[in-house]
């Protein structure tokens, strides 16, 4: 029997208010789900939770569903009020994410209101 050489595995690290998960392997069709079901139990169990971690140094290849579960955990993560990080993203992650125009999405800050510019608003919606 011929085991794949880049078979999933999550490694979860708990702090006090952040989670990490390192993934080592591919993020595909066969096993996204596994990554979607973690990063949902733990913003379950840990409603005071601020930020999580996904570590992808040891990320493999990641096809349209593992994107699609980044962006499922986005969007799990903002609904909690979780700031997701992409930690340590290999080029190939980054390239994946920029032709797809995600990775503005998936790496941005979260935008607050109660963070003040010293840049005037411009535009049609400033008062200036």
């Amino acid at each position: 029997m011929t085991t794949h050489p880049h078979h999933p595995r999550l490694t979860t690290v708990d702090a006090q208010d952040s989670v990490r998960i390192q993934l080592h392997g591919d993020l595909d069709h066969d096993n996204a789900d596994l990554l979607v079901q973690e990063a949902t139990a733990r913003l379950a169990v840990r409603p005071a939770l601020t930020d999580l971690h996904l570590h992808c140094a040891d990320l493999g290849a990641v096809d349209s569903m593992g994107l699609c579960a980044l962006l499922m955990i986005a969007r799990r993560t903002a609904q909690a009020g979780v700031r997701l990080h992409l930690d340590d993203r290999p080029r190939k992650l980054d390239r994946l994410l920029d032709l797809t125009g995600t990775l503005d999405h998936l790496t941005a800050p979260p935008s607050t209101g109660a963070v003040k510019s010293s840049v005037p608003p411009t535009g049609p919606d400033s008062t200036t």
